[in-house]
């Protein structure tokens, strides 16, 4: 009998298993990603460029103010930089999509130049060099104040 209950047992193991191989096949083909998305297809979750602002840019903003006011002591302090800094810079990518009817060669020109000094800000982290971090992060801030001044009248200017 003790042989009986073993095959049993096994049996039932494998049957389990085989169970849930198929089950996990078949919801991977249920939750594909769409094969083929273009630009065209590519949609903001968020209408309101406040709300997108105040979410995907400010917090990494109001990070890196307080990491870049004095020199980091440590690497954790540099990562810190590093990582707001691409954040920002990857962020103005989003820009692009969101290009308003009116003035957008000016949008897209002032989110190119804030993704360029995100980026050699991003750079001087990397290398670790405070002084080249800290004229990129000057130079980025007036690129993203050159945009609000036009599209913003004004408002929401950033400092260093």
């Amino acid at each position: 009998m003790p042989r009986f209950t073993s095959f049993v047992f096994a049996a039932t193991a494998v049957f389990c298993l085989a169970a849930a191989f198929q089950s996990t096949q078949s919801d991977a083909a249920v939750y594909s990603p769409e094969p083929s998305l273009s630009a065209d297809d590519v949609v903001p979750v968020e209408d309101s460029m406040h709300e997108f602002m105040e979410y995907v840019f400010q917090p990494a903003y109001l990070r890196l103010k307080q990491s870049m006011a004095t020199a980091p002591a440590d690497n954790k302090g540099w990562k810190a930089i590093k990582a707001d800094s691409l954040t920002l810079a990857e962020s103005c990518n989003l820009l692009y999509g969101r290009k308003p009817a009116e003035h957008g060669d000016d949008w897209v020109r002032h989110a190119t130049a804030s993704r360029e000094q995100g980026a050699m800000l991003y750079k001087a982290a990397k290398e670790k060099n405070f002084e080249s971090a800290t004229a990129a992060w000057k130079t980025m801030l007036d690129r993203c104040n050159s945009c609000h001044k036009q599209f913003e009248d004004g408002k929401h200017i950033l400092t260093p």
